[in-house]
C-alpha cells in the first residue's frame, strides 16, 4: 500500500508543477509524469489479472498522446 501513496504523491507534485508551470515546453514531462502515475495506480489498486493489461493499454495510449503533443508544439514534421 505504501507503493500507492508513493505514486499518489508523485502525481500530485507533477499536478501542481504542470498547473503551476508557464512555459508549455517545460509543462508536457509533467503531464507525462501523470500519466505514469494513473498507469501504476491502476495496477496497484486493481487486484485483477488484466490489470496489468489494461495499465499497459492505458500507457500506450497515453505515451502516443504525449507524442503528439509534443510533435505539434515542436511544429511537427517539416516537409519540402
Amino acid at each position: 500500500m505504501i507503493a500507492l501513496y508513493i505514486v499518489a504523491v508523485i502525481a500530485v507534485f507533477a499536478v501542481i508543477r504542470a498547473t503551476l508551470e508557464k512555459n508549455t515546453g517545460r509543462k508536457l514531462p509533467y503531464v507525462n509524469v501523470m500519466n505514469f502515475a494513473v498507469a501504476g495506480a491502476i495496477v496497484l489498486l486493481l487486484d485483477h489479472p488484466l490489470a496489468l493489461a489494461a495499465a499497459a493499454a492505458y500507457f500506450v495510449g497515453s505515451t502516443l498522446e504525449a507524442n503528439a503533443l509534443a510533435s505539434t508544439y515542436a511544429g511537427g514534421e517539416r516537409r519540402g
